[in-house]
Parts: structure tokens; C-alpha cells; sequence
């Protein structure tokens, strides 16, 4: 059966004003201002939507899929991620991603489970290796793994300034760099780098250095928890000026801290003039949000909740004052566009029919489709993970 959206308020990201949305075999076949489904009506689910808007389903580029840490040693590794979080952030496609633990979470857990959230109902990727060179990968190499292995789109995350890293070298980073290009350019995919930077003093200037040195373009690197501190921020502030991207983390630990939560970066980096495509948000999901002193000793932990992507683009739009097309652009359009997955993050046809319908007055999330199938309809879930 095709579905068809009647008199929503879409924003693709970009505002469109009232349309309708036809949806047939996953995709967005038509979006018009009033679609008339005449002799089709027996084979059209037909949907009121007035009073909603409708905005791209979210995509979270960083997620600990199958869980992460154990840096409170091993009863604190966090649990796997669940289809229903997604489906109650509005979370259609995310990228899975390894963090510390290199070990006891392996390359072949996350492609296992990127497969299987897949099979679930939404769409999964992930990347190749951890914190630590050299990359521990499935096939052998960074370039097979992203050539060969459908799910595999990058690599990452890549610890830089900290503690927990390998100390990596920039010729180390840039040989690894290189790798994740050839094996994107090959496939067809972003081959992005992922790189965690912790909060060391050295901050960015290795990715500064290798980008000044080399020949690898400054914008094969994603950068992430950007809004970790204040100094870290003001280097990213710096870096995005060049032209990098950065991306703000929406779990912290540090979520008291109002001038470092990412609806509030976001708003301040506009504001210094820099151009919202190069900035993303990702939740770090399920990921342990260790807390250290000031000589590296582990005091406390948290865990990173994907429903937190979302609520950070609300708060950017209701407290501080973020456009709207601008706010769902670091969410859906821009890292589409950044991790190269084509039908997705935008409204428009031929697109996935990934939707999010949220009430017009308060913005929260009501309802969510994926590849053209209800996952939730008026807050009630449709479906949950298979062992939910």
C-alpha cells in the first residue's frame, strides 16, 4: 500500500511550505501542494496530517551501536543500542562506531549489529577501527573494508589529544587518512575520519598539521566532540574559519555547563559567521562519558542516549533562537551530504521515505516513518527491536 500525507507543514530542510507527501515502495514519489489519488484509493493509505510538521528523519553519525567503554573497568561497559531509542529520537540512519574498548567490541559486533538494526527497520552504517592505530579492521586493510563491506562507509573514531589515545603520529594519520579516501573514491562512499579529540592541550593541531603538510583535503576529517571544553571549542571556532567541518556532541557529561551544549555551540558558531553545512550533530550514543581528574584518574561515568540529537535541535530553535531550516540542516541534509549517503536527509523525490512528523506548536516528536513504513504513530510505537 502507498501512503499519502495530507496538509503538512514540511521543511526539507528547507521550508516548503503546506504540501502532500506521496510515498510508495519506501520512496517519495511525489511531494505537491495537493495530491488527488482518484482510481488509486483502494491501494492509498490516506493520512491527515494538519497541525504537524514534517522534517527529514535524523541522522546520528556517531553511535555506539553495540555498546561501549568498560573504562571503569569491565562492569561499566554500556549496553547495546536498541531500535526503539532511535525510534523515539527520531533517528532514522545512524552510523555505528567503536570508542576505546578495541577488544572486548570488535569489528565484526558492529557490522553484526549494523546488519541488524538494518533488518529492524531503519538504515545502519558504520566505520572501521577504534580509538587506537594501527586500525584494527574486518578484511585486513581500512581500503578493503570500506570497498568491500556494504555497511563500512569511513573510519574512525580516531582518538587524538588524549590520555586514552594511541598517541598517533601525523604521518600515522595521514597514511590512514589516505587509506580511507582510496577506499571511498573506489566505492563510491564518504571514506570520511572520524576523529575523537579529547582534552589535551594539543587539541587539533595534528589534523592542522597533516592538512598543512600533505595532500589529503581538510574536509576527508570529521572532527567530533568539538564542544567538549571552551578552549576546545574556540580551536574549532579556528578550524571551521579554514574550512573544516566540526561536530558537537549532544551527551555530555558536561550537560550543566549551558555555554558548551550543542543548541548553544551551534548558535555561537553562526554567529562567528561560519557557514552551518560545515556543522553537524551526532549523540554519541551508548557511549560511556567517563569522568577523569585532573591526573587521569577515573572518578564517575555516564552514558551517552541517542533521544538526546533531537533535543538539542529543539532547544537550538526554541531557546536560542536557531531558524528552523538551519537547525535540522546538522541533522539530516549535512551529514548526508558529509558521510555521502544520497536518499537521505532531505524531502524531496526519489528520496527514502524517512519522515518525522512533530507537533506544530511544541515541536515534539509524534510520529516516525523509515523507508516508508510506520515505526510510530502518535507517540505510541509501532514496532520494537526484536528482543525488546
Amino acid at each position: 500500500m502507498m501512503i499519502l500525507l495530507k496538509n503538512g507543514e514540511v521543511y526539507s530542510p528547507t521550508y516548503l511550505g503546506k504540501k502532500d507527501i506521496l510515498i510508495a515502495n519506501g520512496v517519495i514519489g511525489v511531494v505537491d501542494d495537493s495530491i488527488s489519488i482518484g482510481l488509486l484509493g483502494t491501494y492509498v493509505n490516506e493520512y491527515d496530517v494538519s497541525g504537524k510538521v514534517i522534517i527529514p528523519g535524523l541522522i546520528d553519525g556517531h553511535v555506539h551501536i553495540t555498546g561501549g567503554g568498560g573504562e571503569g573497568s569491565f562492569k561499566t561497559r554500556t549496553p547495546e543500542l536498541t531500535l526503539s531509542e532511535c525510534i523515539k529520537g527520531g533517528i532514522t540512519s545512524v552510523v555505528g562506531v567503536l570508542g576505546t574498548d578495541g577488544s572486548g567490541r570488535t569489528m565484526t559486533n558492529l557490522v553484526a549489529k549494523a546488519k541488524g538494526l538494518t533488518e529492524e527497520g531503519i538504515s545502519c552504517y558504520c566505520t572501521s577501527g577504534n580509538y587506537h592505530l594501527p586500525v584494527k579492521t574486518l578484511t585486513g586493510s581500512i581500503e578493503n573494508d570500506i570497498m568491500f563491506i556494504q555497511e563500512i562507509i569511513g573510519t574512525g573514531e580516531i582518538a587524538i589529544s588524549d590520555h586514552r589515545s594511541s598517541q598517533p603520529t601525523k604521518e600515522e594519520i595521514a597514511k590512514l587518512a589516505s587509506e580511507s579516501r582510496i577506499g571511498g573514491l573506489l566505492s563510491g562512499k564518504s571514506g570520511i575520519v572520524i576523529v575523537h579529540v579529547g582534552s589535551g592541550p594539543a587539541k587539533l593541531t595534528i589534523l592542522e598539521d597533516v592538512i598543512k603538510t600533505t595532500d589529503v583535503p581538510m574536509k576527508q576529517f570529521l572532527p567530533t566532540h568539538i564542544n567538549r571544553t571552551e578552549d576546545l571549542l574556540e580551536a574549532g571556532i579556528h578550524y571551521a574559519k579554514k574550512g573544516g567541518y566540526i561536530d558537537f556532541t549532544t551527551s555530555s557529561v558536561q550537560g550543566e555547563r549551558r555555554d558548551l551544549r550543542s543548541s548553544r555551540c551551534l548558535k555561537r558558531v553562526l554567529n562567528e559567521g561560519i557557514d552551518v553545512q560545515q556543522v553537524t550533530f551526532t549523540s554519541d550514543g551508548q557511549g560511556s562519558l567517563p569522568k577523569f581528574d585532573g591526573s587521569g584518574n577515573f572518578i564517575g561515568l555516564g552514558i551517552g542516549s541517542v533521544t538526546s540529537l533531537f533535543s538539542e535541535v529543539r532547544n537550538a530553535i526554541l531557546e536560542e533562537g536557531v531558524p528552523m531550516e538551519e537547525a535540522l540542516k546538522v541533522v539530516t541534509s549535512n551529514p548526508a551530504h558529509i558521510l555521502k549517503l544520497p536518499k537521505k536527509g532531505n524531502i524531496m523525490e526519489g528520496m527514502d521515505a524517512d519522515l518525522v512528523m512533530l507537533d506544530q506548536e511544541t515541536l515534539e516528536i509524534d510520529s516516525v516513518l523509515a523507508k516508508g513504513k510506520w515505526l510510530m504513530e502518535k507517540k505510541e510505537l509501532v514496532i520494537k527491536g526484536t528482543f525488546e
